[in-house]
């Protein structure tokens, strides 16, 4: 018996047999808590189509940032319920756009701060959350920009605010974060930046605008600082946590601020309990009159719940007006596959990069990863370790992790 297609059918059948296939794509997914493997690749994601204010985007290129370690490793609050896609920031082109979306279109190169799921090849996000980009910036410098310079930028002016004159120590200065609030701070007359990282950084983050580079691992940098500047520091951009928290502390001139922001310190791969109590008790805790007495401030930053605020958007406005003016460049570290993600997080967390390393859906060429080469920048921003010198500090740090480990300190 031959059966026809073609035959009429009831509404609903005719309905389901032209309904197309739901639409998928390739993404990042946190599955659990613990070692690299639990950040899996699925090529079954859902697609959904955007809604009212909504924006669907074509993703290119999209960050990897510490917090996204301590994600994997359950550290990190704002996480969410398992399983979910990671990521807090992406740039691509708009696919499509919901209903009463106006000023943005279709075909537009963006910049896009979703706060979660941007590791994925397709996203939707409110288009408030949607930044149209400058014909000269690429991808890969878009996707560096929302996390590393909305967090340096609004730590320095709208916490710690930061004026002429004043005297400021940025911990892990060669990672995102560090490389950011170099550059930022630089568009401010006569500030004197202090900067750690190791011995094998230091010429890249003198060109960065670093004024004094200290080598954390041979040096204590409080007794360096106060060598250079015995009457202290005004502001202190603090990662670590820990010990070196009261370290920055006590650097602290009067009316001086920290600012804790994140805690590298706390990160082990072996998710070591004796190293979370013993960080933890490393940690000074204050008596409220002791501030008041020491005219000191501490201040804590989490940019995860600050995406939505209007302070936010203004400054992701204010950065890419510095892109255009030349004051500002994202240096890109390396470029890692979506496929590649172990090998990403484990770069960070070794502390082999210097500035962003960025997550591509996919790459035409699969080989190891290499930094990128770029040309230097007038404003020292753009210059990126060779290969050459990014294979001697892999060797470097490759043969002190584990003592770098031992005493907390992670390199973003």
């Amino acid at each position: 018996q031959t059966i026809s297609f073609s035959a009429p059918m009831s509404d609903e059948g005719s309905t389901a047999a032209q309904q197309a296939p739901p639409e998928v794509c390739q993404a990042i997914w946190l599955v659990g808590h613990g070692g690299y493997d639990k950040l899996q690749v699925k090529a079954d994601t859902p697609v959904k189509a955007p809604g009212d204010g909504e924006v669907q985007i074509a993703v290119e290129a999209c960050g990897l940032n510490f917090a996204e370690l301590m994600m994997r490793q359950g550290l990190y609050k704002r996480g969410g319920n398992l399983p979910y896609v990671p990521g807090f920031e992406c740039s691509g082109t708009i696919n499509s756009v919901g209903e009463n979306v106006t000023e943005l279109k279709v075909g537009q190169r963006v910049v896009c701060v979703p706060g979660r799921g941007s590791w994925s090849e397709k996203v939707v996000l409110k288009a408030d959350r949607v930044f149209p980009i400058p014909d000269s910036m690429s991808f890969e410098e878009a996707a560096a920009i929302p996390v590393n310079y909305i967090t340096a930028y609004m730590m320095l002016f709208d916490v710690a605010h930061l004026r002429p004159g004043k005297k400021i120590l940025i911990h892990m200065a060669a990672g995102g974060v560090g490389t950011a609030a170099t550059q930022l701070a630089r568009t401010v007359d006569d500030v004197t930046i202090f900067g750690t990282a190791s011995a094998g950084k230091h010429d890249i983050i003198r060109q960065a605008g670093v004024d004094h580079p200290i080598d954390y691992r041979t040096l204590d940098y409080e007794q360096e600082v106060r060598r250079v500047s015995p009457e202290g520091i005004d502001i202190v951009l603090d990662p670590l946590g820990g010990k070196d928290f009261k370290k920055g502390y006590n650097l602290l001139r009067p009316l001086g601020t920290t600012v804790l922001f994140g805690a590298a310190n706390l990160l082990t791969e072996n998710k070591s309990f004796f190293n979370l109590a013993k960080q933890w008790f490393q940690t000074d805790k204050f008596d409220p009159f002791a501030l008041i007495s020491g005219n000191k401030s501490i201040a804590g930053f989490d940019l995860g719940g600050l995406f939505g605020v209007p302070a936010a958007k203004e400054a992701v406005s204010k950065l890419l007006q510095f892109y255009e003016d030349g004051a500002i460049k994202p240096r890109i570290d390396s470029v890692y596959s979506f496929a590649q993600i172990a090998e990403a997080q484990k770069r960070m967390h070794d502390r082999q990069n210097v500035g962003k390393i960025i997550l591509v859906p996919q790459k035409q060429e699969e080989e190891q990863p290499t930094p990128k080469a770029e040309e230097e920048s007038n404003q020292g921003g753009g210059t990126v370790e060779t290969k050459q010198a990014d294979n001697e500090e892999t060797l470097e740090d490759t043969a002190e992790t584990k003592t770098a480990e031992s005493e907390g300190t992670v390199e973003e």
